[in-house]
């Protein structure tokens, strides 16, 4: 009945201008299709209607294709699947178009091999080229402790490198790098931050968080040509995936004036919720500037902070409340001074900006909510969304926490099948009730923004689908899931990367769904992912992505 109440509103909205109908007429028409809209009133529906950019109906077939004049397109989607344009909640746009232009890493199953790809790259470019990589993950060796850098020097002692873990919290830099750095036995750990040290107190190449910095200073910079072709590399790289939007998180102001450029040429082909970055000239930049919603056409959102409070699970630099199980003298980094969280809320609240916070061991989430409630206290606010990235381990104390205080756990289901091969080892099973707790947390009432933190972990969004509802990898595995009782339905999962998501940003009167008044933001699969066995989901492929409207992705025909 909601269905025949408002189509016909519509129509007669069309209808009573008489000789002006036409010209009122639909850009789009899709139909044919099973629409799954991430709309209450009308979740599943056969056709919607597109004008200048926005849903004008959805509905049957029967009362949306009358609506059609003689310019209007036409999508049939013979019979196939559309959801929701997918947003990633939590991403790095412009990191991604630098690792498309760098040594990938990723999947290497040893330090050899990772070698060998930067000495196949050495062989490409002229002497004392500095060379970046990224993707390292020396869990997936057989021998899972840190790299040295003594094989990577011998190899290439004529260039600088450094290559990135794949989780962007840890570096591994040859003699090179460090010599160009200035890097000795007598450099000391910056707060934050860790060198990894043989016996005698030499740096062995691997730095930890905030040491990082240390060698990535001294590399040098990439043209602004350079990064605006990364940035459309790396956006046509999502297009391809079926993203139509992004959190961007830790933006500096040099990338988003790059951004800005790009949207005002009409090539900026994502909507991005951009966190800046946390530094305090960024910070004071923006909130002088005071948010901006909905820039070029709704490309770009600019109302948030992005601030770090520790490090990752992977390199030991999630900060815990109790040591590691597999290092009883190390309980991760607090990457963040005490009170800098409540200081940056205190002002973000003063000017309507969100602050989002990344932390993913128990030490460190606790404190973000410590010092969430302290800002709330002061300057009380009901539409705050605050946010923790990540807030992958949570003691069970602090998980009714998010829903009592409004603040929204931002995590990646991705993050799950790839840490669960050896989450245990870094943390024991009781602190594992914590980790990865979708259902827990959901049940206490909060939204769960999903994403991937690319190129932490592929682009592909439906690896986190997938994740969400079975909590298995690629193989699907574990048989039956990994802590299967923390799984979300699969409504639940949709909802995570459109209308969750879009909630989490303040888009939700804007995108996230399919109905009128919200841009048409969609995404053709040739598959029904809310139907098909768990173990097909991966197996979709993205037909077409529409933004505003219109194509910015269509996969090729094959003869």
């Amino acid at each position: 009945m909601r269905l025949l109440r408002h189509v016909p509103l519509v129509a007669v909205a069309i209808c009573a201008h008489g000789n002006a109908a036409i010209a009122q007429a639909p850009d789009l028409v899709v139909t044919n299709a099973r629409i799954y809209t991430v709309d209450a009133n009308r979740p599943v529906v056969e056709a919607m209607a597109i004008r200048a950019g926005r849903i004008v109906a959805t509905g049957p077939r029967t009362l949306i294709e009358p609506m059609k004049g003689p310019e209007t397109r036409v999508l049939d989607a013979h019979g196939r699947t559309i959801i929701p344009g997918m947003v990633d909640a939590h991403a790095h746009l412009a990191t991604l178009g630098r690792a498309l232009r760098t040594v990938d890493l990723v999947g290497t199953t040893s330090y050899a091999q990772i070698v060998d790809r930067v000495s196949a790259r050495a062989r490409e470019v002229p002497a004392g080229t500095w060379i970046v990589g990224r993707g390292w993950d020396q869990n997936d060796w057989a021998d899972t402790r840190f790299p040295t850098h003594d094989a990577l020097s011998r190899a290439l002692p004529g260039h600088p490198v450094v290559l990135e873990r794949v989780d962007g919290h840890a570096i591994l830099a040859n003699a090179a790098a460090m010599s160009a750095a200035g890097v000795t036995a007598a450099t000391r750990d910056p707060a934050g931050g860790r060198l990894e040290r043989s016996a005698d107190g030499r740096p062995t190449g691997v730095f930890v968080d905030n040491a990082s910095v240390l060698v990535e200073r001294v590399i040098p910079p990439p043209s602004r040509e350079e990064v605006r072709n990364g940035i459309l590399a790396a956006i046509k790289e999502a297009n391809r995936w079926g993203l139509t939007g992004i959190h961007d998180a830790g933006v500096p102001r040099d990338i988003i004036d790059v951004f800005e450029e790009l949207a005002r040429e009409g090539k900026y082909d994502l909507r991005n919720y951009v966190m800046v970055s946390g530094d305090d000239s960024t910070i004071s930049h923006y909130l002088q500037r005071g948010p901006q919603n909905g820039l070029y056409d709704g490309r770009l959102w600019i109302r948030s902070i992005k601030l770090s409070a520790d490090g990752a699970l992977g390199s030991r630099g999630a900060a815990l409340l109790e040591p590691y199980s597999d290092d009883a003298t190390n309980s991760g980094l607090a990457t963040l001074p005490a009170g800098r969280v409540h200081d940056v809320a205190v002002k973000a609240l003063g000017r309507g900006f969100q602050v989002n916070v990344h932390a993913i061991g128990d030490r460190a989430n606790r404190t973000v909510l410590d010092e969430f409630e302290q800002a709330l206290k002061e300057v009380p606010t009901v539409e705050h969304r605050f946010r923790i990235e990540h807030a992958q381990i949570v003691h069970p104390d602090d998980l009714p926490r998010f829903a009592e205080l409004g603040v929204i756990p931002s995590m990646q289901a991705s993050h799950q099948t790839s840490d669960m091969y050896w989450a245990a080892n870094r943390i024991g099973p009781a602190r594992l009730l914590g980790a990865y707790a979708w259902r827990t947390l959901l049940n206490t009432g909060v939204v769960i923004p999903n994403g991937s933190d690319f190129p932490v972990e592929q682009v592909n969004p439906l690896i986190s689908f997938h994740a969400s509802v079975s909590r298995q990898d690629a193989r699907n595995w574990p048989t039956g899931g990994w802590y299967p009782e923390q799984r979300m339905t699969r409504e639940e999962a949709l909802k995570s990367m459109t209308l969750w998501a879009a909630y989490a940003a303040f888009m939700d009167k804007e995108t996230g769904s399919l109905e009128p008044g919200k841009y048409a933001d969609f995404v053709l699969l040739d598959r029904d992912i809310m139907q098909v066995p768990p173990e097909l989901i991966l197996a979709t492929q993205v037909l077409s992505t529409y933004v505003g409207g219109r194509p910015v992705f269509q996969r090729p025909t094959t003869p």
